[in-house]
């Protein structure tokens, strides 16, 4: 028997002397710039250019009604610094984020291990649960105004059999924002649910088979194996997560325009009231640049706090 009868895939070992030859890892390497080079195409032509416009915007002082546009240099960022109502709404902004991430990530985890558990008609329940991402945020921040209203809204409709007066959700300055916050959570948490189901999936069995054997119960067996095995998929959930709600402006807009006062002002908010309604699209500019270095800096954090003690 000749070597090449022994060996049918012989001609597949062989190559042209001037192509050089590549390792697994090196190929995967490409497979994924090539899979990543159409988005990052999109990014530089139409995200980094417009980070680059707004960036060079900032320092002039461009008014949208105006000719002339002045050189200013770091004068919007001067006048950011002493504006009350810019720190006013990046409060708000961090305090929505804060509360929407936390209750996202807790409501999330939630319903992705109840609907992994061995139950009837899981697959309903997991559409079920997605469904409220479906809708768009007009829709969303009109169904929450309804329900949240303080004369016949239904929960506090609801409250009322328990002997609890009718509250005021979205005109109390107090309440606004975790009002505001609730309707993300019930709007958003499932994409992350599905992000949770997927990592859920992802951790072998035969470790909790182990740890049975050697007596853990249900409670040991979450915060032992489950949740240090979740850590890069809560990561992700969490930056992307303040990533997005640090950008929160359809839920004030719609279901409070920015009240009661000046209560439910969003970063992204002021924005809009300064670059569109006032047309100073310069110190606009500036604003959007001062909050994208902010979320820089909190996922850079995010990174360093979470990612130090992820196991994969």
């Amino acid at each position: 028997m000749t070597g090449a009868s022994a060996r049918p895939d012989a001609n597949l070992d062989r190559r042209p002397s001037w192509l050089p030859e590549i390792n697994l890892k090196r190929r995967e390497e490409m497979a994924a710039w090539l899979f990543l080079a159409p988005i990052l195409v999109f990014f530089v032509v139409f995200v980094g250019r417009a980070m680059l416009a707004a960036l060079q915007m900032s320092f002039y002082d461009w008014h949208a009604l105006r000719p002339s546009r002045p050189f200013v240099a770091f004068e919007n960022y001067t006048e950011l610094l002493r504006d009350d109502v810019w720190w006013f709404a990046l409060k708000n902004t961090i305090i929505f984020t804060a509360m929407t991430v936390l209750g996202t990530t807790v409501v999330s985890l939630a319903a992705a291990l109840a609907v992994t558990q061995p139950i009837r008609r899981a697959n309903f329940f997991r559409v079920l649960l997605y469904m409220p991402s479906l809708f768009s945020v007009g829709a969303v921040g009109l169904i929450w105004v309804w329900l949240l209203n303080s004369q016949f809204g239904v929960i506090n409709y609801g409250l009322g059999f328990f002997g609890i007066r009718p509250i005021n959700w979205l005109g109390d300055p107090a309440l606004v924002l975790p009002a505001l916050s609730l309707t993300t959570i019930w709007w958003a948490f499932g994409f992350p649910m599905l992000i949770f189901i997927a990592g859920l999936q992802g951790i072998p069995d035969h470790l909790y088979e182990a740890a049975r054997i050697d007596g853990a119960n249900g409670r040991q067996l979450f915060f032992n194996i489950t949740l240090p095995l979740l850590r890069p998929t809560i990561l992700f959930i969490t930056v992307t997560g303040v990533i997005g709600h640090f950008q929160v402006y359809g839920q004030p807009f719609i279901m409070t325009n920015g009240g009661p006062g000046r209560s439910s002002y969003t970063v992204i908010f002021y924005f809009y009231q300064t670059a569109w309604a006032s047309f100073r699209m310069g110190y606009g500019a500036a604003v959007a640049v001062a909050l994208a270095i902010i979320m820089a800096i909190v996922t850079v954090v995010q990174f360093l706090v979470i990612s130090r003690r992820v196991e994969y």
